[in-house]
């Protein structure tokens, strides 16, 4: 993912090196904040980074029946668990503790156990973290923005 801003990098590196430790703190701060605004909508719309949908939950086969889950991943997008970190050389976006796994199953389409005991699944790909087009047009505006300041 770092390759893709290797255009903007080239760009304005010179520039945000130029500028104070706190200022690129405050500046990653606010890039994470957004992004982070960005993630969770694109979670609660089930999109992709690309813009098509999240792979649909499979049917289930028990005969249990019970409430039914309308909405993915509702938890796991709060900022409780979705966490910004920002220093003068970088903003991260991530999930964290015990959701990390599971988001890093989703993420990739891995196989992992339905629950402790149970039968092992693949789960199909759902990108949670990402950037789309829209994120890297307001990572450049923001940018831009705050080095014309």
């Amino acid at each position: 993912m770092a390759g893709d801003f290797g255009q903007l990098e080239a760009a304005l590196g010179g520039l945000l090196a130029q500028l104070e430790p706190g200022a690129r703190r405050t500046l990653a701060r606010e890039l994470a904040k957004r992004l982070r605004q960005s993630q969770q909508r694109r979670i609660a719309a089930q999109l992709n980074p690309d813009g098509t949908p999240y792979a649909p939950r499979k049917p289930q086969l028990r005969k249990k029946q019970g409430r039914i889950r309308r909405q993915m991943f509702a938890k796991l997008r709060t900022a409780r668990f979705l966490k910004t970190q920002a220093s003068a050389e970088s903003a991260v976006v991530g999930f964290t503790g015990q959701v990390e796994r599971m988001a890093r199953v989703h993420q990739f389409g891995l196989r992992a156990r339905v629950r402790r005991g149970g039968p092992e699944a693949q789960y199909p790909t759902r990108e949670l973290l990402g950037f789309s087009d829209a994120d890297r047009a307001a990572i450049e505006e923001m940018l831009l923005d705050h080095l014309a300041r």
